[in-house]
């Protein structure tokens, strides 16, 4: 008998560990477009991924930075000054997990060794044929608005300072009355919370949010937030 041909690509066999490959390559192809800095995680910590938009914000290019780890190149502090990036790193304990993995603020090293900061959301992506999981993280640049929060703290401080001195309110120009959310608004600034937290625990929209400080302003004829929180000091408001 003569062997029949067999049509072309037809009886080829794709191993798991190719389709496994390619998933991957489509998921590091989409994400290499994105804006945000976005660099993918292995559940060793071994970076994986690494786009354009992460070689401008940390200065590494990928091929420096794939193979690393996170804490080999960023040397993460979170917010409380606690150290986020390591080897036992938290984050990869939830990669097993069912639930969220929260966003977070990350002041790292860039690699011209000046620190920044960032906020990071991640993503979990799972391999349904292998079982294996990918950590995603997506990060962009919140120094701006960390320096910010700085300064108004620092002059929240002053004020209280002064408005400890027992100055006296008497001599101060009648003001409309605040509403009790209002007031609650600013105490929370007050406290030093940042608008994100506000919005998030008065389960309000950032728009409604200005709306308020726009009121605020009006009724205590202020220009921005650290005046009116200065001044309802000062008035004893809060």
């Amino acid at each position: 008998m003569i062997p029949q041909k067999r049509p072309r690509g037809e009886g080829r066999f794709v191993g798991p560990k190719l389709i496994n490959k390619m998933l991957e390559t489509e998921l590091f192809a989409f994400l290499e477009s994105t804006t945000d800095a976005v660099f993918v995680v292995s559940e060793q910590g071994e970076i994986r991924s690494w786009n354009k938009s992460a070689e401008k914000l940390f200065g590494y290019s990928a091929v420096e930075a794939k193979r690393k780890t996170c804490f080999d190149l960023l040397h993460g502090v979170g917010a409380l000054g606690t150290k986020v990036c390591h080897e036992n790193c938290s984050i990869l304990d939830c990669v097993g997990k069912q639930s969220g993995i929260p966003n977070f603020d990350l002041n790292v090293s860039n690699r011209d060794g000046q620190r920044l900061w960032v906020n990071v959301s991640t993503l979990i992506f799972h391999n349904q044929r292998t079982g294996g999981r990918l950590l995603v993280h997506l990060a962009h640049d919140i120094t701006e608005q960390k320096n910010q929060d700085e300064v108004f703290l620092r002059v929240l401080a002053l004020s209280r300072e002064m408005s400890g001195l027992g100055d006296r309110v008497s001599n101060k120009s009648p003001v409309s009355s605040l509403s009790s959310q209002e007031i609650e608004i600013l105490k929370m600034f007050a406290a030093g919370n940042s608008s994100s937290k506000i919005v998030k625990k008065l389960g309000i929209s950032p728009q409604t949010l200005r709306n308020h400080l726009h009121h605020i302003n009006q009724k205590l004829r202020t220009h921005n937030r650290l005046e009116a929180v200065m001044h309802a000091m000062q008035r004893r408001l809060i």
